[in-house]
């Protein structure tokens, strides 16, 4: 793809997009009927909303279904960028033994230089139009849910640079739109961008203003990219060029000292005073399904903001899962299995993030297992590298046991897990997110060891002759607070709303609600997990609420349907979640200090 209105019309020609031409309000409506659409199955078909109160139309669920999320990579499978990968890491790492051996090597190194970005001269199609003075209220920037803070931009592509070493990194970062010149930049303390910035403010304390470029849309392989857990100082589009097998070519920016792609659809050139005081931002209705609350952030001053004629907003939702993030953490699984088997674990044969883990509470990992304890270092190394150290409960398998395969994958569980034996507790750093945490940003770790046994032991044995159809029954059980359950392995606690027979549901709370260190414990023979949320006076900070539109949304979006091309009504996600609801609030509980 050249360009984002390439992948618009690739997806129309291919009948993976719907126009609408109604009148869609950018605040609640469009993430209303988005949110219908990226939980219609199969994560439903790209929107275009083309009357949106502005001059720009807005594209939604871009990326929400596999097939879409190739089509933005420019691949027709994920085993296309494993293998290339795998061959490319065995070109480099093979040992040169003679000066033949390494001259072998130099069509591998011309080719990886191919894809390194370059600067060209002259202004790019993103710079076609510039605003004679950047007005923020020109865009058709989302109110995602009822209960943000404003609106915020949600797939902006955010550029800075070391002040040591000149390297650039792009990150996204959510922005809420504080006036027409103005934005929040939520950047987490372990984020690359936040760490550009302390170290720009170390080294100039007379000289205030860091520069950050921010675009929207452009080739769409730049989003993910932005996405991926690229190590530091490895430059996103190598990535990008890489997976496009051409480099990525980029423009200076008109008023910092940036460089963006020219084929972006909108630029945002500004600074952050490092004098300046952070400010409240949020709340906002996250990718966790919970509303993230008000935090202090710092702020981007716009000095500059151009586009390309003909710009499409793009912009994504998150919530509730599942939405369309989860094919982009799909697409992470695969893409960076080869560098987690050749620099991490190289035991590590799959691994697997389901969707209602929301890409961090829960990964299963698959092995090729040669001595005991060798899924503990295993854990322990993936907790190590990188976003993974967000992860809160990893489960460890082995043999023929399928990662994907929900039923077979608990009947394995079931014949090779024992709490008592291989339950591992660790603790380290969490999701900024994480509303669950005894302490902010840091909390319990969790390792369920179900690769086989070294040697039978009588407990195994009992347990491989148990192979009816209440094996999976067996292992895990959902219950409310107070109901015994003598013969589960694992049994998980949830408030009375919850319909325990909803697995997906109760995985996805079950992720969000616990600490492992205060909520998990072992217990005559089982593992006991408190997944109901917590008083004020276990978690001293307010408990967010579960993301859902409001009645007004719902009924409005409902009124219009017949005119927006979609066909039968699809109801709204959120009238199954709005049971969960602890009042119409973000949240519930003592006030925070922000």
């Amino acid at each position: 793809m050249k360009s984002l209105q390439d992948y618009i019309t690739a997806l129309e020609r291919t009948g993976e997009l719907v126009r609408i031409r109604t009148f869609v309000d950018p605040a609640l409506e469009i993430a209303e009927v988005t949110d219908r659409m990226v939980k219609s199955g199969g994560g439903g078909k790209a929107l275009l909303f083309e009357n949106t109160g502005t001059a720009f139309p807005v594209l939604t669920n871009l990326y929400g279904s596999p097939a879409r999320m190739c089509r933005a990579l420019g691949i027709r499978s994920y085993d296309e960028v494993e293998q290339a990968l795998t061959d490319l890491f065995a070109g480099l790492l093979r040992p040169r033994s003679t000066l033949w051996d390494k001259l072998k090597m130099l069509p591998v190194l011309k080719q990886a230089a191919q894809w390194m970005p370059k600067v060209v001269s002259g202004r790019g199609a993103c710079q076609q139009v510039v605003m004679p003075y950047p007005n923020l209220s020109r865009l058709p920037v989302l109110q995602c849910w009822p209960h943000d803070g404003g609106r915020f931009v949600t797939l902006p592509m955010v550029h800075t640079k070391d002040p040591t070493t000149g390297a650039r990194n792009v990150g996204m970062y959510r922005m809420q739109v504080f006036s027409d010149d103005t934005t929040g930049m939520h950047w987490h303390r372990h984020k690359t961008g936040a760490r550009h910035f302390a170290a720009f403010a170390a080294q100039h304390p007379d000289d205030g203003r860091f520069p950050v470029a921010v675009t929207l849309g452009g080739d769409p392989v730049y989003a993910y990219c932005a996405t991926a857990p690229m190590p530091d100082n490895v430059d996103e589009y190598l990535l990008a060029g890489f997976l496009r097998k051409r480099p990525v070519e980029l423009v200076r920016c008109l008023t910092q000292p940036l460089e963006v792609p020219a084929d972006a659809d909108f630029v945002i050139e500004g600074y952050i005073d490092t004098h300046e005081p952070p400010v409240t931002e949020g709340p906002f209705g996250d990718h966790t399904g919970f509303y993230s609350l008000e935090d202090r952030y710092p702020v981007l001053h716009v000095t500059c903001l151009t586009h390309r004629r003909q710009a499409v907003y793009p912009a994504t939702i998150v919530g509730i899962p599942p939405q369309e993030d989860a094919c982009m953490a799909q697409a992470t699984e695969r893409i960076f299995l080869t560098p987690i088997r050749l620099v991490v674990a190289p035991e590590v044969v799959d691994i697997h993030m389901p969707i209602e883990g929301v890409a961090h509470n829960l990964a299963i990992v698959k092995i090729k297992k040669e001595y005991p304890g060798q899924a503990i270092k295993v854990a322990h190394s993936l907790w190590g590298a990188g976003q993974m150290m967000f992860n809160k409960i990893m489960v460890v398998v082995d043999g023929e046991a399928s990662i994907t395969d929900y039923p077979a994958l608990l009947q394995h569980l079931a014949q090779h897990y024992n709490p008592e034996t291989n339950t591992y507790f660790s603790h380290g750093p969490l999701d900024v997110l994480d509303h669950a945490a005894a302490t902010p940003a840091m909390g319990g770790k969790l390792c369920l060891d179900a690769t086989q046994p070294d040697v039978d032991t009588p407990d195994v044995a009992s347990r491989k002759d148990r192979q009816d159809a209440s094996c999976n029954e067996q292992l895990f059980a959902c219950i409310h607070k107070g109901t015994p359950i003598p013969y589960a392995r694992i049994v998980a606690l949830f408030d009375d709303p919850v319909d325990i027979h909803d697995w997906a549901t109760c995985l996805w709370l079950l992720g969000n609600h616990i600490d492992v260190a205060r909520d998990c414990k072992i217990v005559h023979g089982q593992l006991i997990i408190d997944a109901t949320t917590k008083a004020t006076q276990i978690v001293p900070r307010r408990w967010p609420n579960p993301v859902c539109a409001n009645e007004a949304t719902i009924a409005a979006v409902d009124a219009k349907w017949p005119q927006l091309g979609l066909n039968d009504l699809i109801a709204s996600p959120s009238l199954k979640y709005r049971q969960l609801l602890q009042g119409e609030t973000a949240a519930v509980g003592m006030k925070d200090e922000v």
